[in-house]
């Protein structure tokens, strides 16, 4: 298949910095698709977190938690979960340098604590309440993706002893814990391969580090206006901010409507 498919991250992306899913979106993502445009979405979030951005986009595919679980027209085509074991390991150390923790299956999501503030201040940020209280969430379901609230530096030594894991900044209180090796490319590597689409005809559009290997592995990266400097100098093209219609434009300026 020869198809065109097109990747798109959420945040800062696809929603605005309020956000917010544009109107304008809505109908260029629908314009695409009418077009044979394929459009997936890519992103760090968990399936549970984006459904209704998936139905206003009228989008059945996707790639959730940074790779680790995709879904291409409704079936999951790939699970890459943490190894509980080593899970066990990383929260006794966070317990106690006192660093909270939120472990999260494709259904829910389950902190360690009751309250921290800095777990209320990062979920806030993408608009999700506190969640249940299950310190052995992550003993019972497949956890794809977990959390850890630290600050700065504080990570380094989570690295230095935890290589089953690699960890993604993305707020300033908060880590993203992946399996080793996990990114988005390789969710849309899996997702590709299931569609027998071509790496050549593929589009990815993103703004934070966890979409670095997306934005190098597909045929042509678009950094949002908004983007970190290390995604924009590796992107193939650079477009306005999320808040001044830098998706939309992009679209347009890169050939996939006209």
């Amino acid at each position: 298949m020869t198809q065109k498919i097109a990747f798109f991250d959420i945040d800062g992306t696809l929603l605005d910095h309020q956000k917010k899913l544009p109107q304008q979106t809505i109908e260029a993502i629908q314009q695409l698709q009418d077009s044979g445009v394929y459009c997936a979405i890519a992103t760090g979030r968990a399936p549970f977190m984006f459904e209704e951005i998936r139905q206003a986009l009228g989008i059945e595919s996707f790639v959730s938690f940074n790779g680790q679980y995709v879904v291409f027209e409704g079936k999951v085509v790939y699970e890459n979960p943490l190894s509980t074991p080593h899970l066990a390991q990383m929260y006794q150390e966070a317990k106690i340098n006192d660093h909270p923790m939120v472990f999260m299956s494709h259904e829910h999501m389950k902190a360690s604590v009751s309250t921290s503030d800095h777990i209320s201040e990062s979920l806030s940020s993408l608009h999700i309440d506190y969640p249940e209280v299950e310190a052995a969430f992550f003993e019972q379901e497949k956890i794809y993706q977990a959390l850890l609230f630290c600050e700065g530096d504080e990570i380094d030594s989570y690295r230095q002893t935890h290589h089953a894991f690699d960890f993604i900044r993305w707020h300033q209180f908060s880590v993203d814990v992946l399996p080793r090796g996990g990114s988005k490319a390789e969710g849309i590597d899996k997702m590709i391969e299931a569609a027998g689409m071509s790496t050549e005809q593929t589009y990815g559009f993103g703004d934070g580090l966890n979409d670095r290997e997306m934005i190098e592995q597909v045929g042509t990266g678009i950094a949002m206006g908004n983007a970190m400097p290390e995604i924009k100098a590796i992107a193939d093209h650079v477009t306005a901010d999320v808040n001044e219609g830098g998706l939309v434009k992009a679209i347009y300026d890169i050939g996939l409507l006209k």
